[in-house]
């Protein structure tokens, strides 16, 4: 089987292997690398499929972060356009932290400013802070797309890992009983 080293075999875009399914497991385990051997060839599977899982543990959480991203950054544009059409004060509630907010007067501006990350605030005028975050939007959504297409394919990988696992354990089973009638 090749593919259950984490470098070898096809990767998806993210570059992620692709575990290849087990067809003929006399043939398989008859190769010279396994020898037979179920034992080392379950091993070899259980540490691919738990690298496949520790794959999927990541790209889960990059899938939340990107989830939460994407409604602020459209907040925020929400808000830039408010900005630009208001000409009088007007009042407003912003977050300070989780699930605390405070009311603020907002005086009609033509600049904002947006945390960058890292602990970076940049001014800028509503019209480059709208390209800023239009873009901002975009690239967060085709990510989240790419995401979603990799954790589809990374079940798929860990589904043909254990129908591998069971089937090499299976004939290992079978092996060792006909072994034992005789």
């Amino acid at each position: 089987m090749e593919g259950d080293n984490i470098n070898d075999g096809k990767k998806s875009n993210a570059g992620i292997p692709e575990a290849e399914f087990v067809d003929d497991v006399d043939m398989y385990m008859g190769k010279s690398e396994n020898g037979g051997n179920a034992e080392k060839v379950l091993k070899r599977l259980d540490e691919l499929h738990c690298k496949y899982k520790y794959m999927e543990f990541h790209l889960l959480a990059k899938k939340r972060r990107l989830q939460s991203q994407i409604p602020d950054l459209k907040r925020s544009l929400n808000m830039i356009e408010k900005l630009r059409h208001e000409t009088e004060e007007f009042e407003t509630e912003f977050l300070l932290s989780d699930q605390v907010f405070a009311k603020a007067v907002v005086t009609p501006t033509n600049t904002v400013c947006l945390w960058l990350g890292a602990n970076v605030m940049l001014e800028y005028s509503l019209d480059d802070a709208e390209t800023l975050l239009t873009k901002n939007i975009a690239t967060a959504t085709n990510s989240l797309e790419q995401v979603e297409q990799d954790v589809d394919f990374l079940r798929d990988q860990c589904t043909t890992t254990e129908v591998n696992m069971a089937r090499v354990f299976n004939w290992d089973v079978k092996r060792r009983q006909a072994a034992k009638n005789k």
